[in-house]
């Protein structure tokens, strides 16, 4: 692909696929997994296709080898449509005995009863990366002249320096727009914020009740949504959100509803945890500390 934009994963996917014999690629609709893992591939089967979504159902329950087979790595686009296909890789796995043999990409964690269908951990086949949108340096807007790796290694007095050659303008639409790589390839033209706002559209209406076929509120998703972007950066309880949204309710809530709408934003990868920093030291303080 002539115009694919290179993007950091590239080298780790190569670096996990000589590893082990299977890499689990996740993330968010729209951030460039697939794209990504088909440079990386040999062959692809795309488990959504619309026009063969049900072929390929049947064919996981008849004839799985059908799936599995083709140039390595094998790609397997929205994996988690058939649950079954992980155990039947990690027996491929096992019984091939190389690695680099499949590519999972996923926009959703299983639901808790198509986990059930999934026998084994995976534990020693496969490998978990998680994919997001791209970085400054990914899109271009960086010239990526400071770089982290370099300030670690730099051994001498040589200065490290850089340059911004954004102007204020600049910076704020980056930030509006974000990293979906659709919304970059626009530039900085206005349609290029509209990526954000459908996909946000796209969630609190289909998304946030497909993951797991539990019909949830679309405006009640928006205030949890809001509410978590009210207190980004910040240790909030669920009870916060709950106040934050009680008041514009129509019904008493509780703690696990709230979780139950997170837990389903998580599963999708539409918000995610930051972990407290830790320093790696040798302190029972890092341990018994929350």
């Amino acid at each position: 692909m002539d115009d694919y934009r290179k993007r950091i994963i590239d080298n780790i996917l190569k670096d996990e696929l000589d590893a082990m014999g299977a890499v689990v690629l996740e993330g968010p609709k729209a951030c460039g997994k697939t794209t990504s893992a088909q440079q990386a591939s040999g062959s692809v089967i795309y488990m959504d296709d619309p026009l063969r979504r049900t072929q390929y159902l049947q064919m996981v329950d008849t004839d799985m080898n059908y799936i599995l087979s083709g140039a390595t790595p094998r790609l397997i686009d929205e994996w988690q449509i058939a649950p079954k296909i992980w155990d039947a890789v990690r027996f491929e796995v096992d019984h091939r005995r190389k690695d680099g043999q499949f590519i999972l990409t996923g926009s959703a964690v299983p639901p808790k009863e198509d986990k059930e269908l999934m026998k084994h951990s995976g534990t020693g086949r496969f490998s978990w990366l998680r994919m997001r949108p791209m970085s400054l340096w990914e899109s271009s807007d960086s010239s990526g002249d400071v770089s982290l790796s370099s300030l670690f290694k730099q051994s001498d007095d040589t200065p490290i320096r850089g340059q911004n050659r954004l102007a204020l303008y600049d910076i704020a639409f980056i930030m509006c727009r974000g990293g979906w790589p659709k919304a970059v390839d626009k530039g900085m033209n206005k349609t290029a914020l509209r990526q954000a706002i459908n996909y946000y559209e796209a969630i609190v209406r289909i998304d946030i009740s497909r993951v797991d076929d539990v019909e949830r509120d679309e405006h009640r998703t928006r205030r949890i949504m809001r509410s978590y972007a009210r207190h980004q950066g910040a240790q909030v309880s669920a009870k916060t959100i709950l106040d934050d949204i009680a008041e514009n309710d129509t019904v008493e809530l509780s703690d696990k509803t709230v979780y139950s709408y997170i837990n389903a934003l998580k599963s999708i990868f539409v918000i995610e945890d930051m972990p407290a920093w830790n320093p790696n030291l040798r302190s029972k303080s890092a341990i018994r500390s929350s």
